[in-house]
Protein backbone atom coordinates (compact mmCIF):
# COMPACT_ATOMS: atom_id res chain seq x y z
CA UNK A 1 0.00 0.00 0.00
CA UNK A 2 3.05 2.57 1.08
CA UNK A 3 4.63 1.26 -2.51
CA UNK A 4 1.59 2.36 -4.19
CA UNK A 5 0.98 5.81 -2.88
CA UNK A 6 4.93 6.30 -3.86
CA UNK A 7 3.94 5.58 -6.98
CA UNK A 8 1.16 8.10 -7.28
CA UNK A 9 3.10 10.59 -5.44
CA UNK A 10 6.03 10.00 -8.26
CA UNK A 11 3.96 10.08 -10.76
CA UNK A 12 2.38 13.85 -9.97
CA UNK A 13 5.41 15.00 -9.30
CA UNK A 14 6.14 14.10 -12.89
CA UNK A 15 2.87 15.48 -14.30
CA UNK A 16 3.61 19.00 -12.42
CA UNK A 17 7.56 18.60 -13.30
CA UNK A 18 6.48 18.63 -17.28
CA UNK A 19 3.52 21.28 -16.30
CA UNK A 20 6.51 23.46 -15.28
CA UNK A 21 8.51 22.80 -17.99
CA UNK A 22 5.53 23.35 -20.75
CA UNK A 23 4.98 27.09 -18.40
CA UNK A 24 8.83 28.12 -19.19
CA UNK A 25 9.19 27.20 -22.83
CA UNK A 26 10.35 30.60 -24.62
CA UNK A 27 8.25 30.39 -27.68
CA UNK A 28 9.28 31.96 -30.95
CA UNK A 29 9.19 35.98 -30.68
CA UNK A 30 11.32 37.28 -34.11
CA UNK A 31 9.45 38.11 -37.16
CA UNK A 32 10.52 38.00 -40.12
CA UNK A 33 8.40 39.17 -43.12
CA UNK A 34 8.67 41.25 -46.66
CA UNK A 35 7.44 40.69 -50.40
CA UNK A 36 8.51 38.40 -53.09
CA UNK A 37 9.67 41.29 -55.60
CA UNK A 38 11.27 41.93 -59.45
CA UNK A 39 12.88 45.07 -58.80
CA UNK A 40 11.05 46.67 -56.02
CA UNK A 41 7.45 45.47 -57.93
CA UNK A 42 5.45 42.88 -55.71
CA UNK A 43 4.57 39.67 -57.41
CA UNK A 44 0.84 38.93 -57.06
CA UNK A 45 0.11 35.48 -56.85
CA UNK A 46 -2.83 32.98 -56.00
CA UNK A 47 -3.20 33.47 -52.24
CA UNK A 48 -1.43 30.86 -50.07
CA UNK A 49 -0.10 28.69 -53.32
CA UNK A 50 3.20 29.68 -53.54
CA UNK A 51 5.46 28.90 -50.75
CA UNK A 52 9.13 29.20 -49.87
CA UNK A 53 10.80 26.81 -47.02
CA UNK A 54 12.91 27.77 -44.57
CA UNK A 55 15.62 25.17 -43.31
CA UNK A 56 17.21 25.60 -39.63
CA UNK A 57 20.19 23.37 -38.97
CA UNK A 58 21.10 22.12 -35.23
CA UNK A 59 17.47 20.91 -34.13
CA UNK A 60 18.30 16.78 -34.70
CA UNK A 61 15.72 15.98 -38.19
CA UNK A 62 15.66 18.52 -40.49
CA UNK A 63 12.10 19.79 -41.60
CA UNK A 64 11.59 22.94 -43.00
CA UNK A 65 9.44 25.44 -42.02
CA UNK A 66 6.75 26.63 -45.25
CA UNK A 67 5.92 29.96 -45.45
CA UNK A 68 3.22 31.12 -47.37
CA UNK A 69 3.01 33.94 -50.01
CA UNK A 70 -0.19 36.26 -49.83
CA UNK A 71 -1.84 37.07 -53.21
CA UNK A 72 -0.27 40.68 -52.48
CA UNK A 73 3.26 39.05 -52.45
CA UNK A 74 3.62 39.76 -48.66
CA UNK A 75 5.04 36.78 -46.72
CA UNK A 76 5.11 36.84 -42.62
CA UNK A 77 6.56 34.27 -39.75
CA UNK A 78 7.45 34.08 -36.53
CA UNK A 79 10.77 32.48 -35.87
CA UNK A 80 12.83 31.39 -33.31
CA UNK A 81 16.55 33.60 -33.63
CA UNK A 82 18.91 31.96 -35.43
CA UNK A 83 20.53 30.55 -38.85
CA UNK A 84 18.14 29.54 -41.57
CA UNK A 85 18.58 28.46 -45.22
CA UNK A 86 15.73 30.24 -47.44
CA UNK A 87 15.02 28.29 -50.45
CA UNK A 88 12.16 27.79 -53.00
CA UNK A 89 11.17 24.26 -53.84
CA UNK A 90 11.96 23.21 -57.80
CA UNK A 91 9.30 24.62 -59.93
CA UNK A 92 7.68 27.02 -57.20
CA UNK A 93 5.96 30.34 -58.38
CA UNK A 94 5.53 31.62 -61.86
CA UNK A 95 9.11 33.16 -61.63
CA UNK A 96 12.92 31.76 -61.57
CA UNK A 97 14.99 32.60 -58.69
CA UNK A 98 17.83 34.47 -58.72
CA UNK A 99 21.10 32.57 -58.62
CA UNK A 100 23.95 33.77 -56.48
CA UNK A 101 26.78 32.41 -57.21
CA UNK A 102 27.69 28.23 -58.27
CA UNK A 103 28.21 27.19 -54.90
CA UNK A 104 25.31 28.51 -53.08
CA UNK A 105 22.98 28.74 -55.76
CA UNK A 106 19.45 30.59 -55.25
CA UNK A 107 20.01 29.43 -51.72
CA UNK A 108 19.96 32.57 -49.68
CA UNK A 109 21.44 32.15 -45.87
CA UNK A 110 19.64 34.66 -43.55
CA UNK A 111 20.81 35.39 -39.67
CA UNK A 112 17.70 35.99 -37.79
CA UNK A 113 18.66 38.68 -34.72
CA UNK A 114 15.27 39.86 -33.59
CA UNK A 115 12.60 41.04 -36.20
CA UNK A 116 13.48 41.70 -39.74
CA UNK A 117 11.90 42.42 -43.01
CA UNK A 118 13.38 41.24 -45.93
CA UNK A 119 12.28 41.69 -50.05
CA UNK A 120 12.93 39.04 -52.01
CA UNK A 121 14.04 39.52 -55.80
CA UNK A 122 12.79 37.03 -58.45
CA UNK A 123 12.91 37.03 -61.92
CA UNK A 124 9.40 36.29 -63.41
CA UNK A 125 8.59 35.22 -66.78
CA UNK A 126 6.09 37.59 -67.66
CA UNK A 127 4.61 40.91 -65.57
CA UNK A 128 1.08 42.79 -65.61
CA UNK A 129 1.18 46.60 -66.38
CA UNK A 130 -1.53 49.03 -66.52
CA UNK A 131 -4.37 46.73 -65.28
CA UNK A 132 -7.65 48.48 -65.60
CA UNK A 133 -11.10 47.78 -64.56
CA UNK A 134 -14.55 48.91 -65.89
CA UNK A 135 -18.28 48.41 -65.49
CA UNK A 136 -20.68 48.06 -68.36
CA UNK A 137 -23.85 46.27 -68.65
CA UNK A 138 -23.98 43.39 -66.54
CA UNK A 139 -20.18 43.44 -67.62
CA UNK A 140 -16.44 43.99 -66.39
CA UNK A 141 -14.39 45.30 -68.61
CA UNK A 142 -10.46 44.80 -68.24
CA UNK A 143 -7.49 45.87 -70.39
CA UNK A 144 -3.50 45.69 -69.23
CA UNK A 145 -0.15 45.51 -71.05
CA UNK A 146 2.07 42.16 -70.40
CA UNK A 147 5.53 42.21 -70.15
CA UNK A 148 7.91 39.30 -71.59
CA UNK A 149 10.66 39.74 -68.88
CA UNK A 150 12.45 36.40 -69.32
CA UNK A 151 13.40 35.81 -73.18
CA UNK A 152 16.62 33.98 -73.43
CA UNK A 153 16.52 30.21 -73.40
CA UNK A 154 14.52 29.88 -70.16
CA UNK A 155 11.57 31.81 -71.97
CA UNK A 156 8.07 30.23 -71.60
CA UNK A 157 4.65 31.32 -74.23
CA UNK A 158 1.91 32.43 -72.55
CA UNK A 159 -0.98 29.58 -72.47
CA UNK A 160 -3.94 31.48 -71.80
CA UNK A 161 -4.94 35.05 -69.66
CA UNK A 162 -7.98 35.10 -67.85
CA UNK A 163 -9.98 37.91 -66.10
CA UNK A 164 -11.44 36.69 -62.93
CA UNK A 165 -14.30 38.15 -60.72
CA UNK A 166 -15.18 37.54 -56.99
CA UNK A 167 -17.64 38.31 -54.52
CA UNK A 168 -14.80 38.55 -51.97
CA UNK A 169 -11.26 40.20 -52.18
CA UNK A 170 -9.70 36.75 -52.57
CA UNK A 171 -9.38 35.93 -56.55
CA UNK A 172 -8.38 33.39 -58.28
CA UNK A 173 -8.92 30.38 -60.31
CA UNK A 174 -10.31 28.45 -57.61
CA UNK A 175 -12.24 31.52 -56.05
CA UNK A 176 -14.37 33.10 -58.64
CA UNK A 177 -17.90 33.41 -59.37
CA UNK A 178 -16.99 33.95 -63.14
CA UNK A 179 -14.04 33.88 -65.44
CA UNK A 180 -13.54 34.71 -69.11
CA UNK A 181 -10.56 33.56 -71.27
CA UNK A 182 -8.20 34.34 -73.92
CA UNK A 183 -5.60 31.63 -75.29
CA UNK A 184 -2.23 32.63 -75.63
CA UNK A 185 -1.82 31.89 -78.90
CA UNK A 186 -4.83 34.56 -79.86
CA UNK A 187 -2.88 37.21 -78.65
CA UNK A 188 -1.80 39.86 -81.15
CA UNK A 189 -0.30 42.47 -78.80
CA UNK A 190 0.72 41.61 -75.50
CA UNK A 191 0.81 46.24 -74.67
CA UNK A 192 -2.92 46.03 -75.46
CA UNK A 193 -4.95 42.83 -73.89
CA UNK A 194 -8.44 43.32 -73.40
CA UNK A 195 -10.84 40.91 -71.84
CA UNK A 196 -15.15 41.28 -70.54
CA UNK A 197 -16.78 39.29 -68.40
CA UNK A 198 -20.61 38.83 -67.68
CA UNK A 199 -21.05 39.23 -63.85
CA UNK A 200 -23.41 36.59 -62.76
CA UNK A 201 -26.65 37.19 -60.61
CA UNK A 202 -25.25 37.51 -56.89
CA UNK A 203 -26.95 36.23 -53.60
CA UNK A 204 -27.59 37.88 -51.28
CA UNK A 205 -26.78 40.62 -53.58
CA UNK A 206 -24.01 43.07 -53.54
CA UNK A 207 -23.43 46.11 -55.38
CA UNK A 208 -19.57 45.37 -55.94
CA UNK A 209 -17.33 42.70 -57.22
CA UNK A 210 -13.53 42.49 -57.32
CA UNK A 211 -11.43 41.39 -59.85
CA UNK A 212 -7.94 40.38 -61.55
CA UNK A 213 -6.47 39.56 -64.01
CA UNK A 214 -4.07 36.21 -64.68
CA UNK A 215 -1.71 35.50 -66.52
CA UNK A 216 -0.90 30.89 -67.24
CA UNK A 217 2.54 30.10 -68.14
CA UNK A 218 3.46 27.35 -70.49
CA UNK A 219 4.55 24.68 -67.98
CA UNK A 220 4.00 26.62 -64.56
CA UNK A 221 1.67 25.26 -62.36
CA UNK A 222 1.53 29.28 -60.72
CA UNK A 223 -0.33 31.89 -62.49
CA UNK A 224 0.93 35.77 -61.93
CA UNK A 225 -1.66 37.94 -60.90
CA UNK A 226 -2.33 41.79 -61.37
CA UNK A 227 -3.33 43.40 -58.11
CA UNK A 228 -7.26 43.06 -56.70
CA UNK A 229 -9.37 45.71 -57.72
CA UNK A 230 -13.06 46.52 -55.92
CA UNK A 231 -15.46 47.63 -58.36
CA UNK A 232 -18.43 48.83 -57.73
CA UNK A 233 -21.42 48.74 -60.53
CA UNK A 234 -24.59 49.90 -58.67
Amino acid sequence: MRLSIYSLFIAALGVFMASCSMDNYVAPNSDFKGRIVYKGEPINVEANQVRFQLWEPGWGKLAPIDVAITQEGNYSAVLFTGKYKMLFPKGEGPFMTNVINTTVKDTLYIDLKGSQTMDIEVMPYYMLRNASFSKGENKVAASCKIDKIITDANAKNIERVSLYINKTQFVSGANNIATTNIAGSAITDLSNVNLTVDIPTISPAQNYVFARIGVKISGVEDMIFSPVQKIQYK
